[in-house]
């Protein structure tokens, strides 16, 4: 029962996102919650500054959704397998530059892996392909096969 509680927890956790809910959302992450994003290599402590990082997504992606998957606990631990959907609507800020808006939809597999403490999240992992996103929106060249010389 208790882990299908903190099932509901980050399941609720993805759909806040998908809602622009960025209070539920909070309420969701213990005051010294960290979270990494594996795709982007940031590391993240303090809720407000992964509300800050999580929220910003929805910059580029203003109709980005999640859907979960499927879903695991054991113990304090769960796993979500999520895939993310939206269309690259907006300024995308990256360490390269910023990146205007394609209007190109994408989707990428991703997999969320929280720590949960007193049915607050205190650490979050998000493990997900930047390159796909990229790449499916139009915001970089995708790579075609090397043509064969002779």
């Amino acid at each position: 029962m208790f882990e299908q509680h903190l099932i509901s927890a980050a399941v609720e956790h993805v759909a806040a996102v998908s809602r622009s809910d960025w209070r539920a959302y909070r309420e969701s992450l213990a005051p010294e919650c960290t979270y990494e994003e594996k795709g982007t290599d940031r590391r993240l402590a303090g809720a407000d500054a992964v509300v800050r990082a999580v929220s910003g997504w929805k910059q580029p992606f203003s109709d980005l959704k999640g859907t979960v998957t499927n879903r695991l606990a054991v113990g304090n631990m769960v796993v979500l397998e999520v895939t993310w959907e939206g269309t690259f609507n907006g300024l995308m800020a990256t360490p390269f530059g910023t990146l205007p808006p394609t209007g190109r939809r994408g989707s990428v597999d991703a997999v969320l892996v929280y720590r949960f403490r007193d049915g607050l999240v205190v650490e979050a992992r998000h493990y997900f392909d930047l390159l796909t996103v990229l790449a499916q929106t139009g915001a970089m060249p995708q790579v075609q096969a090397p043509v064969p010389v002779s």
